[in-house]
């Protein structure tokens, strides 16, 4: 590796003066390094040229930024997590040094998640985690669920979720959703709160096409990874389906990791 970029969660003091550490540790090492704010999509995609790796230093909603990022160009992400677990970060802060020794000696194994495609008129916006058909009041809305254009059902629910594995532990799992294993390339279509239509989680394919058309007032919305939201108008369609880029992770702890921290998640007791 000559050039490795670096993506840190801004307005956080202690993951700036981590980025800054990780470069000069980088720089003794005679490696090319550029930084940048993981919240700026746009900037750090002009400088992914050349880039042969990307440290993301935040927790999960931070790696989300640099997934989107990365995924177009097939560049690995080794996630830094600062405090809580995460399930899509690989080591902690304390460990950075010794980890980034072990990469650039050619340690560890690439990582590779499903990611998301939605549509929504002329735009075509990607997630890692899931899209979300929801509506910005606490009120009800009708969502028409077809499956590549046959109709399944009507939910009349707070909105409808479209998850990847890796957005399966996530809004998916808190609405009632399956647990996807993280190589899993299935989606899985969960309702919010349904009160009419469908109450339990549908689980589909690689390349099925999930389309939501949604009837209600305005304040509807499509939003990507809880960070993106794209007004909706009522009667607007949807489609969702598996994306042709795939966000690729670099892994250091053993492929069984997944389980240890679904535990640790969902409260068990560390061992």
């Amino acid at each position: 590796m000559t050039r490795i970029g670096i993506l840190y969660r801004p307005y956080v003091e202690r993951a700036q003066v981590l980025a800054e550490s990780i470069q000069s540790h980088l720089t003794r090492n005679g490696i090319t390094s550029w930084l940048g704010s993981a919240w700026e999509d746009e900037d750090a995609a002009r400088r992914l040229d050349g880039t042969d790796m990307v440290v993301g230093i935040g927790g999960d909603g931070t790696l989300l930024h640099c997934a989107r990022v990365t995924a177009g160009a097939g560049i690995p992400v080794l996630g830094v997590k600062l405090g809580q677990l995460g399930f899509i970060t690989e080591v902690g802060e304390d460990e950075v040094d010794g980890a980034l020794s072990r990469v650039l000696a050619g340690e560890g194994r690439i990582e590779e998640r499903t990611m998301l495609q939605a549509t929504a008129g002329a735009e075509s916006l990607s997630a890692l985690n899931d899209a979300v058909v929801r509506c910005t009041a606490v009120r009800l809305m009708d969502v028409t669920l077809d499956i590549d254009g046959e109709e399944v059902t009507t939910y009349r629910a707070d909105g409808v979720i479209v998850a990847t594995a890796t957005g399966s532990t996530g809004y998916s799992m808190a609405a009632g959703g399956p647990v996807l294993l993280p190589e899993s390339t299935d989606m899985v279509v969960q309702p919010i709160s349904s009160h009419v239509g469908l109450r339990h989680a549908l689980v589909l394919p690689k390349g099925k096409t999930a389309g939501l058309r949604v009837d209600g007032r305005d304040g509807v919305v499509l939003s990507l990874d809880g960070q993106i939201d794209r007004p909706l108008r009522s009667g607007e369609r949807v489609e969702v389906t598996t994306s042709p880029h795939r966000a690729r992770f670099i892994r250091l702890r053993p492929r069984t990791y997944f389980y240890r921290s679904l535990h640790e998640k969902l409260g068990g007791s560390h061992t």
